[in-house]
């Protein structure tokens, strides 16, 4: 999804394109990070 929102960005220059690939680049670093927490919650509850 990020190769294809770049894409399109890069050919039309639309601003909204690329507040959505930096949103998309920014959830995909987050939710490895999301998940790590879960998983230290489920092993170690409060």
């Amino acid at each position: 999804m990020l190769n294809f929102t770049w894409t399109v960005f890069s050919q039309t220059g639309n601003v909204d394109t690329y507040l959505l690939f930096k949103e998309l680049e920014k959830e995909k670093t987050e939710v490895p990070e999301r998940l790590d927490n879960k998983l230290a919650e489920i092993d170690y509850p409060i």
